[in-house]
């Protein structure tokens, strides 16, 4: 008798079975799954899931039968890890040391098989949700409204067009699972129509579905898409565009030698098309025991997990590919590497196929990614949010800004939630109004939710209040509604904070900002005036041109040059409006001066 390592497609595990395996579907606590093996569902007996306690052998009658041992199931070699439980990572929760959640969740290989996520997954994804809890029945509801039942149909179903076709992992779902995630995008999208572009959703759906229901898992999506404080998936084609050039501009920094690496194997080919493809390195190349760990982390921390994952592939891409170059190891997986990098006839190719057969652990992997230093939050953000600039730049100055502004009015409109806050909150916006302004906001805002930081109404009529609960966040949208019921204002695109800050002689700067700010105006016209630098127009103007905003403890200053666009004194009480260079706007209202009636000023939770 000698022992057989079967492949996961060659065990069953029967409920009620003394862990007898036979050919097929080893139970997961989700209906949905092929190898449905049950990871403490809050359906199952915890009891049932003793067999993955059991070592991966299996008594036969042959001494020559020996199959390879499925690479989602092996062990770690060495000392045994004790791994927390979910009540460990709930303590740390209710302590908010939100810091120790993610060490313990990078540090924590817990198997494919435990479990912990059925309840950690959620939990996970329930801290970034906006707003209250989803009524009773509501996903239901849902269903009923999209489909006109609940019953999952025989037919397979139309996706959402903000699917990717070509990327609906499937990740071992039966053909039962697989509908309920097409009806679980579906829902969402029913939901969020102002999701336009997200080939993330599907695979992320379809991971989801190994361990929890199919109402949990449209909770946990839903919380991801609406979150505030962290970008988890994105929504837009120009989101989708900026997130992989961000990822090429990370890179050729913090992954330099491996880029100069591929450049050496693939003389000529783009990178651009190397990683337009990053996050399917990750989703269709990596095996699922790694997807699994890397999205423990993920959920938690958002896609910077992802990017960090990104760079480690090329990291050790570049490490084991020069390994086997150079013959200095010898093992069959390092062979398999070698011999994918000797077929593939590009970049692109050889990364997927060195991801499909990749010769680390998840634990190695992941070490690797949160190994790579100076690689901040911040940082990534800031890299964000230059190369979205620089796309909208580009797409201004190649005369296609009306088509993108024809398609950010019809696809990025305000979600509910957004919608029901400003309601609450605004004493000077209809929804009409929300509707219109919203569609002027730049692409990435409109994915935050607005929060009232100021208002006359309640804070009073002081500058300085007004910088105690203003000066720290950016953007900001200010609204003045005039004792005339005259409504307009300004997106101001930097902290008020920067009226302190001095210049490379140390004197204070009188004007700051960035061409993104832009003023507009609400009634009785609405109309939306831009940074004339923004069409490339500003040659000859000069420093008028460049005046977006200024303060001090005596007034408020938008626009200048000429004019200034909206002036506000001390008291918030009186100001002026006229034509300005910076804008070349008329005034905001017929008369010039007003009187202000309210003033609200609007951050965004997470911006």
């Amino acid at each position: 008798m000698v022992a057989k390592i079967h492949t996961l497609r060659d065990l069953e595990v029967r409920r009620g079975s003394a862990f007898a395996f036979r050919d097929l579907d080893i139970r997961r606590g989700s209906a949905y799954v092929d190898l449905d093996i049950r990871r403490g569902s809050a359906y199952v007996d915890p009891d049932c899931d003793k067999f993955m306690e059991l070592p991966l052998v299996i008594s036969v009658g042959s001494t020559n039968d020996i199959a390879t041992k499925c690479q989602c199931w092996q062990m770690s070699s060495g000392k045994k890890q004790i791994l927390k439980s979910f009540s460990d990572v709930e303590q740390l929760f209710k302590q908010t040391k939100k810091r120790e959640v993610k060490l313990l969740l990078r540090d924590n290989n817990w198997p494919i098989n435990h479990p912990i996520r059925a309840q950690l997954w959620p939990k996970l994804c329930a801290q970034h949700k906006v707003g209250k809890d989803m009524a009773e029945g509501f996903y239901w509801d849902m269903v009923n409204q999209d489909f006109g039942t609940t019953e999952l149909p025989e037919k397979p179903m139309t996706l959402p067009p903000f699917v990717d076709a070509f990327h609906c992992m499937p990740y071992h779902l039966t053909k039962k699972g697989r509908a309920v995630a097409d009806r679980i995008v579906n829902v969402l999208g029913y939901a969020c129509p102002d999701i336009t572009y997200s080939p993330l959703l599907y695979p992320i759906t379809s991971i989801l579905l190994h361990f929890m229901s199919e109402q949990e898992c449209y909770d946990c999506l839903a919380s991801l898409v609406a979150a505030k404080d962290k970008v988890f998936i994105t929504q837009t084609k120009l989101l989708h565009e900026v997130t992989w050039k961000t990822v090429m501009q990370i890179a050729n920094k913090h992954a330099k030698s491996a880029i100069t690496h591929l450049q050496k194997l693939w003389p000529g080919q783009k990178l651009e098309r190397v990683f337009m493809n990053w996050c399917w390195w990750i989703l269709a190349g990596l095996p699922f025991q790694h997807i699994v760990r890397i999205m423990d982390c993920y959920f938690h921390e958002g896609i910077k997990v992802l990017y960090r994952v990104a760079l480690a592939i090329l990291i050790l891409f570049h490490k084991h590919t020069s390994n086997q170059q150079s013959s200095s190891t010898n093992t069959t997986t390092s062979s398999t590497v070698g011999d994918n990098l000797k077929t593939s006839s590009d970049i692109e190719n050889a990364l997927i196929e060195f991801c499909k057969n990749i010769p680390v652990t998840p634990t190695k992997l992941l070490r690797t990614a949160f190994s790579i230093r100076a690689l901040s939050s911040q940082y990534i953000s800031r890299i964000f949010l230059k190369t979205e600039m620089t796309l909208k730049s580009r797409s201004v100055l190649s005369g296609t800004n009306k088509q993108l502004v024809r398609a950010r009015s019809s696809e990025n409109l305000p979600t509910s939630q957004s919608q029901a806050n400003i309601q609450m909150m605004s004493q000077t916006l209809t929804i009409r109004e929300l509707f219109t302004l919203w569609s002027w906001l730049p692409v990435r805002i409109t994915m935050y939710q607005p929060v009232l930081l100021y208002t006359t109404e309640e804070h009073g009529c002081s500058l300085t209040t007004f910088y105690v609960r203003v000066e720290q966040h950016e953007p900001t949208l200010m609204m003045i509604k005039t004792c005339n019921n005259e409504v307009f204002g300004a997106y101001c695109s930097s902290r008020w904070f920067e009226r302190n800050m001095k210049d490379d002689k140390g004197q204070r700067q009188a004007y700051f900002g960035t061409g993104e700010t832009f003023l507009f105006s609400l009634y009785p016209e609405r109309a939306k005036y831009q940074w004339i630098g923004i069409d490339g127009n500003d040659k000859g103007i000069g420093h008028g041109s460049e005046l977006f905003m200024a303060a001090d403890s005596k007034m408020i200053t938008i626009g200048g040059g000429g004019g200034q666009a909206i002036w506000m004194d001390e008291n918030i009480r009186y100001g002026k409006t006229d034509h300005c260079t910076t804008f070349n706007n008329p005034p905001l209202c017929p008369s010039g001066d007003f009187e202000i009636r309210v003033l609200e000023v609007y951050g965004f939770a997470g911006a």
